[in-house]
């Protein structure tokens, strides 16, 4: 059963793109890109299953196949898709499956990890020996710990300690999605690597020169797959760039919408 849906629309032009955030993340943070854009398009993001105010996931099942499946229930003509880490797998995912459905596709850092080490498959192995404090956290049961760590490596570079608390409870509270999303993430659970020619509209991946080197790893694998995609480094910026950088990735989004 799909989790109840909850929607922001930043309005702005007629043209209309759907947007899907990161984990721990929720639909507000597409407001400064969102501005930036307003001109060309209007902007409808959502919240993931258990994020922001949208239905709580009950844990069962593949949580990429819930929040794929939540997305998609959002289009009922072709949009353009706006993606960022997770989302952006969600966003990848649907232009793959239903490339009707899709006009153009922003990837700002998808965590398709699977696309890396199926050219690299000894990144499997470094990829653990990096994990290795997550997932003590998760085995020793302590999802604070966890969400900490998480925030370290994949965050806007905020520490730990100077987020409100309200906001450590909030990370701590859906952790869990990082394990959870590991079946799609890492293993292609869905199996897009050999159909992503199909994902064949214009698509652009935008990523930070300071994010995890797994980051560029991605994208250079997905930009050797995907038939029509540019690829976009941002200086000074890390995993977080649509927040932190709106106003660098905004340009690089209305280009591939003009083409579009």
């Amino acid at each position: 059963m799909r989790p109840h849906t909850h929607t922001h629309l930043f309005e702005g032009a007629p043209r209309r793109a759907l947007a899907i955030h990161c984990t721990l993340g929720q639909s507000s943070a597409w407001r400064g890109l969102a501005a930036e854009l307003k001109d060309v398009v209007s902007v409808l993001a959502f919240d993931l299953p258990s994020h922001g105010k949208s239905g709580v996931w009950d844990r069962t099942g593949n949580v990429h196949d819930v929040a794929t499946d939540m997305a998609r229930g959002l289009i009922d003509q072709p949009i353009d898709l706006i993606g960022h880490s997770f989302g952006a797998t969600v966003a990848l995912r649907i232009a793959v499956e239903t490339p009707e459905l899709v006009r153009s596709l922003t990837m700002i850092e998808p965590v398709y990890f699977a696309a890396a080490i199926a050219d690299e498959p000894e990144l499997m192995t470094q990829y653990k020996r990096d994990s290795a404090p997550l997932d003590a956290a998760f085995a020793a049961g302590d999802e604070r710990e966890a969400a900490r760590v998480f925030n370290r490596d994949w965050g806007d570079g905020t520490p730990w300690d100077t987020l409100p608390e309200r906001m450590q409870d909030h990370m701590t509270r859906l952790v869990h999605y990082v394990p959870a999303s590991a079946a799609f993430l890492h293993y292609d659970s869905a199996g897009l690597l050999n159909r992503l020619e199909d994902a064949a509209m214009p698509a652009v991946l935008i990523e930070g020169d300071q994010s995890p080197p797994m980051s560029g790893k991605v994208a250079a694998s997905l930009a050797k797959r995907l038939p029509d995609v540019a690829r976009v480094v941002i200086k000074g910026a890390g995993h977080m760039l649509p927040i932190t950088h709106p106003d660098a990735v905004a340009p690089h989004v209305r280009a591939l919408l003009a083409r579009s």
